[in-house]
């Protein structure tokens, strides 16, 4: 797993699809809708008196093929599933696990402290934990 850690905000989410994840967390905020090749994996956001944690699906996915950008103000989790090639005379009754790029734009509604953030990757679950910064206020 890669990470960067960037000294700006993220300025404009870019998104496709269904309503996105957080919505709420920074109201007013423009979405612009464009194609886009990648999928989003699901994921869950839980924030406790102390602490902001991000929990995203990645079965499949090699900690290797992850790639993590931090933000002042959001954390970007993009990276690649590759499943294995079907037998050449294989025919599909059915195909849902997506595969290929994916991205997954998390906006954090309230200052964090960036060198105490953890990350861990265990049983196809990605796990951030962003401890609060400042008493943990909200944007």
């Amino acid at each position: 797993m890669r990470y960067r850690r960037i000294s700006y905000r993220y300025a404009l989410m870019v998104r496709t699809g269904p309503e996105p994840l957080g919505a709420g967390l920074l109201p007013g905020r423009e979405r612009v809708r464009l194609a886009q090749t990648w999928w989003q994996p699901a994921a869950d956001i839980a924030e406790s008196p102390g602490a902001l944690t991000v929990m995203v699906e990645l079965a499949g996915v090699s900690i290797d093929d992850i790639d993590l950008l931090f933000y002042d103000d959001a954390v970007v989790i993009e990276g690649r599933r590759r499943l294995p090639p079907p037998p050449v005379d294989a025919r599909y009754h059915a195909a849902q696990i997506r595969q290929g790029p994916f991205r997954l734009e998390v906006p954090l509604p309230c200052a964090i402290d960036h060198d105490a953030t953890r990350a861990s990757y265990e049983n196809g679950l990605l796990i951030l934990e962003f401890p609060k910064a400042n008493g943990g206020t909200t944007r």
